[in-house]
């Protein structure tokens, strides 16, 4: 899971400023394009701070900023934020606040992109496609005012294959968790068409049966809504993991930000799964 592209030194010139490196990412993710109540951007750094190394990760935990600070990376970007609700100070009285006078103390910024990694070209929903093989991908929910982004990608396999076979490759393709994959559909339903949307995204299961969808993979689906868009027809649910969903986006992230950069910095994908569930255990049939 481990991705680690190094910066040639007879490529590297000097080392960029961090406020170089955040709007160079921002040229690609811009902060505009996400919710109104969603909380992007700058959490804590110098703009003038030398950028050697950026380390992406999904979620801004204590052993992610152990992780950049092991590996010397100036910079963390993840996709949830520290804080999405707001504060009115950062005390070292909460986990946040310590996360934060860390960070400062240690010199290390961190920035977030969420929402508008979300919505835009080369977002966490095209990742989540790409990686499961989905090809011709178009938003699932456009923007009204740039019909290339929006909300979830929908598009097609090359080859149909059953709901049981798409739940196997779903779960090959994406880290594993102690959730794994799970389907609510007729295990030998073909399977052409494809929505997806990284993250909790069943808001979006409509929208994927009004665009013709056979399935739609996102995280987080719940009980009763997922009974409801069955017992209306709507199209098989593959459910999986919050994490796992927005994970392969990092690495198209990095690998954007280090060739916008010129091979300037070093981008490393995070190892730590940040996933919050630890243990799954099979329910088994009674005796």
């Amino acid at each position: 899971m481990t991705s680690w592209q190094s910066t040639p030194e007879s490529e590297a010139g000097s080392a960029p400023a961090l406020g170089e490196v955040i709007a160079a990412f921002e040229a690609r993710y811009p902060p505009s394009l996400a919710e109104s109540w969603d909380a992007v951007g700058w959490v804590c750094g110098d703009p003038q701070t030398r950028v050697t190394r950026v380390l992406f990760a999904v979620d801004p935990t204590e052993e992610v900023a152990a992780e950049a600070a092991g590996l010397g990376a100036e910079v963390i970007i993840t996709h949830h934020p520290l804080f999405l609700t707001p504060v009115h100070g950062v005390a070292a009285l909460t986990p946040g606040g310590r996360l934060v006078h860390g960070l400062i103390e240690q010199g290390r910024a961190l920035y977030v992109a969420h929402t508008n990694a979300d919505r835009a070209h080369s977002g966490v929903s095209d990742a989540l496609a790409e990686i499961l093989g989905v090809v011709d991908t178009v938003a699932l929910v456009r923007d009204d005012n740039d019909p290339t982004v929006g909300l979830g990608r929908i598009g097609r396999l090359a080859d149909p294959v059953t709901l049981a076979e798409f739940a196997e490759r779903v779960a090959t393709a994406l880290p594993a968790t102690a959730q794994g994959v799970r389907a609510a559909g007729d295990p030998q339903v073909m399977i052409e068409k494809v929505a997806v949307c990284g993250g909790s995204g069943e808001s979006l299961a409509g929208a994927a049966e009004r665009a013709g969808a056979d399935v739609f993979v996102t995280a987080d689906a719940k009980h009763h809504r997922t009974l409801d868009h069955r017992a209306a027809g709507g199209c098989a649910i593959i459910d999986v993991a919050h994490w796992a969903s927005e994970w392969p986006w990092l690495n198209i992230a990095a690998a954007h930000l280090r060739e916008d950069l010129g091979n300037t910095v070093e981008t490393v994908v995070s190892t730590h799964v940040t996933d919050p569930w630890s243990l799954h255990v099979p329910a088994r049939p009674r005796s």
